[in-house]
Formats: structure tokens, sequence, C-alpha cells
């Protein structure tokens, strides 16, 4: 039986309706703590244990669904999108020192650039109030004003190689190409970085890619080769892609989630598995069960996934599941 103490907690909750939201989750917060105490002294049953673990996650859903922010709506904004609509002040403030920009952004550059830096002394020769003459006056301080700027450098790079003709048996020899020199023309390594960044990470048209390294290089890019630097990063990252699935079968814990993408003219989803530094995303037409299973993580992993509530992930029973970082046990 659970405590009086506990009860009593449980009627505060649902019986007095003009309670604020932060008086509400102050509450279930102690509550949990008091029963994870009984837990851990041996006074719940597993059967209460688990009871009470569902009544938790149906009440941190509760408080999800009619907690959050939301604006009422009336007849005069009923058509208006939400992003359009006054500012709310009934959501919870947020907690002190966030500052709501997500994910810190990784601070390393790319190994192929480069920083030139010139400081440039301007000297004073005559006082320009009486006109003396400073020549042979020391410094005593000076003022720096400074100016940032790009230029982009188009970096061409022949190499020839010698063909002779062997005096002796009348021959034809000829030098052999560098490893990286495959054809007659071929683009290096920053360049591919560059474009592949703009067509994945930027998702910018190929059109847009192609006329702004055109702009920028005089070089026209065909989209065939565009579209070649991504298929081989591809095949290059296929040994990464199965470590990293090993990987992540190896964490307590692993954030899931998908999202939309249209791919030619047709809605696909990408579906992202992270956890530690680990990011993973699979591409598949469908959301639910059949492309999780073809993705083949979550059916191999036995830790604790934390999602969205979405209703596929809660067909695999045997591993663990958090929602809005409440977890319970499967």
């Amino acid at each position: 039986m659970l405590s009086s103490n506990l009860q009593q907690r449980f009627k505060v909750i649902f019986l007095v309706s003009n309670v604020d939201k932060t008086t509400v989750r102050n509450e279930v917060s102690r509550i949990k703590a008091d029963f994870e105490q009984l837990c851990a002294s041996g006074k719940i049953t597993t059967e209460i244990k688990f009871l009470m673990n569902s009544m938790f996650m149906i009440m941190e859903l509760m408080l999800s669904i009619f907690l959050e922010k939301s604006t009422k709506k009336n007849n005069k904004n009923s058509s208006i999108p939400s992003s359009q609509t006054d500012k709310d002040e009934s959501a919870l403030k947020p907690v002190q020192g966030s500052n709501g920009k997500g994910k810190t952004e990784n601070p390393l550059t790319a190994n192929n650039t480069r920083t030139i830096e010139t400081v440039t002394t301007i000297e004073v020769y005559n006082c320009d109030r009486c006109g003396e003459d400073l020549n042979a006056t020391a410094s005593t301080e000076s003022e720096r004003r400074t100016k940032i700027d790009i230029v982009f450098e188009k970096v061409v790079e022949h190499v020839d190689v010698q063909i002779k003709q062997c005096p002796s048996c009348d021959s034809t020899v000829k030098a052999s190409f560098p490893a990286g020199l495959h054809g007659p023309l071929q683009y290096g390594d920053g360049l591919k970085a560059f474009v592949i960044n703009l067509l994945v990470c930027q998702m910018v048209a190929l059109n847009r890619v192609q006329k702004l390294v055109k702009s920028m290089m005089d070089v026209t890019l065909a989209e065939a080769s565009l579209l070649k630097f991504v298929w081989r990063l591809h095949q290059a990252l296929e040994e990464w892609e199965v470590s990293a699935k090993e990987a992540l079968l190896k964490m307590p814990a692993m954030n899931v989630d998908e999202t939309s993408l249209r791919v030619d003219k047709k809605n696909h989803w990408v579906h992202v598995y992270s956890a530690g530094d680990i990011t993973l995303k699979c591409l598949d037409r469908g959301r639910g069960i059949k492309a999780i299973d073809t993705i083949d993580i979550v059916p191999r992993y036995g830790g604790v996934i934390i999602h969205d509530c979405w209703a596929s992930y809660f067909s695999y029973r045997h591993c663990g599941h958090g929602l809005c970082g409440f977890t319970f046990d499967a």
C-alpha cells in the first residue's frame, strides 16, 4: 500500500484546479522522489512499482499536453498561424542560463583553409600642433584597427610527365602520373568539400551550387560531377557507417527521431539515431515499423531509446523507453 503522505499528495494534484503549472510539476517531482525512496527501502512490491511507473508516465504526458505553451484561439486569430500570434506568457520560464540556441557548433575549421595576417605600422613624423620633428622620438603606445575580409583563390596545379624515346631500342617511355591524377582534369579535395557542404549540409539546389562555383572559379561543373562528389563520399563512409551502428548499439541510451524530406518530389523520412558524439541518419520511404526494421538498429538495441512518443517505437518491448526526460522500464 502507498503511504498516507503519497496518497495525500495525489489528492492535491487531482482535486485542486486552480494550482499553477510550477506547483504541479514540483509536486509530481516530490512524489516521484518519495516513491523512489520507498522502492529503495523495499517497501513497494513489483506489481505496485509497475503500476506507479505507468501512472507517472501518463502524468508526464498529461503535463506535456495540457500545461505547455498555447495561444487561445478567438475570432481574431483563428486563421492566423501560431508564428504570427501575440506573445504568450503562459509557458514556464526557461531554466536560468539556457540560451535556447541548441547544440553547440563544432569550433574546428577545415584543414585546407589558411589565414594571411599582416601588421602595418603608420609612423608619426611631425607634431600636428607645433610642427616639431618627431623622427627621433620613440613611440609611447599604439592604437590598432582591424579589417577582416575574404578572397577566393583558385589553385591550379599542372603536372607534366616526360615522354622520351629510348636510343637503344627505340621504345617510347613515359613517366607515371601521381596516384590522385586519374585523367586529364580532376578537382581537388577542397572544392569537393565545399560542394558537399553546400549540397548536403546547407541543402542548396544543384543549379545554385553550379552557378556559385562558376562565379567564384570561372569553372562550370556538370550536375553529374556534383552528384558524383556526394556519391564518392557515401562510398567512403560505408565502413564508418557500419562501425557507427555497432558503437550506437553499445550506448546505454540513444536518441531516435524521424523527419520528412522530399526526394524526387516524393515524401521520404530521415531516421536519426544519436548518442554521445555519434549521429547517424538513414533515409527510407517509410516512417513506421517496416522502415525501423530495415535500418535494423532499434531491433538489435537493448538500452533506452528516447523518442517523441511515436507509436511505432513502443512495438519494441525488449528495450527501455524515455519520453521528454522521463524513463521507465519496458
